[in-house]
């Protein structure tokens, strides 16, 4: 069953759904991948250079034999790596054996410092992130544009951008409107204002964690569960449903591969179930005390979103 697709502001076709990767082991990664293209019927996979799982989703690409024009590719560029996109690029392209990516995404709006004391998480002395807070978003962003011109990605994005960088520090420079914005969305955290702003710029909205993260109350909530069991659907399916109804392309990890197929097919039927009235009910869920943001790196540094209170280190 192949996912019907979202038309992004350059033309280019994104399937709704897509296999997200995120925490996903390398050795289970490749038969995840295999498996979501091969027999489930995916067609967008969603990896990241930080994942550090890429050359298994490359592999699991191969093993499928779905022809790799069929497959819709997203990458993201890593937080130490803003200096030298074209460079990190070409690394997420050797790790997955590909010539192009379909899209990639500036992971966080954060630059770590690249010459640190780790090559993914570098910290200062005192134990915080290194972050090189004087680096100023748009450089990333041409980069971002340069590497789009050249033709190694078909689209680039954002990810983990809030309404007010988008505002302030990359749109007023740009030249090319990110395609996407992938951020934290799920029933708990539906960030309904920066949906609705992204929207209104020609910005698709992705989510990632659609069903919350490890251990995530999520599958135990009431409204959803009443509304499962109403259409004979599982939970889950409603989660997921929910977001796709809302044309929020959505990225469910999984490397079960029954949970696989059931992601895919069960938020599709899902979507086609809910009704405006079960959307608005859905909305209203988080609003009656239950907003939860779930993941929350310990940036040190204010990206403007709501609910994120910014621990300073030592506090």
């Amino acid at each position: 069953m192949a996912a019907p697709t979202i038309k992004l502001n350059n033309g280019l076709e994104i399937p709704v759904i897509g296999l997200g990767t995120w925490q996903s082991k390398p050795e289970e990664v490749t038969n995840a991948v295999e498996y979501a293209l091969k027999e489930a019927g995916y067609r967008h996979i969603d990896c990241a250079w930080a994942y550090d799982n890429e050359k298994e989703v490359g592999e699991g690409i191969r093993r499928s034999g779905v022809p790799r024009s069929e497959i819709f590719v997203t990458s993201k560029l890593w937080c130490t790596h803003h200096h030298r996109v074209e460079e990190a690029l070409d690394e997420t392209l050797a790790n997955l054996g590909t010539d192009y990516l379909d899209l990639y995404l500036i992971h966080w709006p954060i630059h770590l410092n690249p010459n640190g004391n780790h090559p993914k998480f570098p910290t200062r002395p005192d134990g915080s992130r290194d972050v090189l807070t004087d680096w100023p978003i748009r450089d990333t962003w041409a980069q971002m544009e340069a590497v789009l011109a050249k033709g190694k990605v078909r689209a680039i994005g954002v990810s983990n951008f809030s309404e007010r960088i988008l505002e302030r520090d990359l749109l007023p420079y740009a030249k090319v409107v990110p395609a996407v914005n992938q951020v934290e969305l799920h029933l708990y955290n539906p960030q309904l204002g920066l949906v609705e702003y992204l929207k209104s710029k020609g910005i698709v909205p992705q989510a990632y964690s659609p069903l919350g993260s490890t251990n995530s109350p999520l599958l135990q909530d009431e409204t959803a569960a009443a509304l499962a069991q109403q259409y004979g659907l599982s939970t889950a399916d409603v989660l997921l449903g929910y977001l796709v109804a809302k044309d929020i392309v959505t990225l469910p990890k999984s490397v079960t591969p029954a949970r696989i197929k059931s992601n895919l097919e069960g938020a599709l039927a899902a979507a086609k179930k809910l009704t405006k009235e079960d959307i608005a009910k859905l909305d209203g869920v988080a609003a009656s005390g239950k907003q939860n943001r779930l993941i929350q790196p310990p940036w040190g540094v204010d990206l403007g979103f709501d609910n994120w209170p910014v621990r300073v280190q030592g506090q």
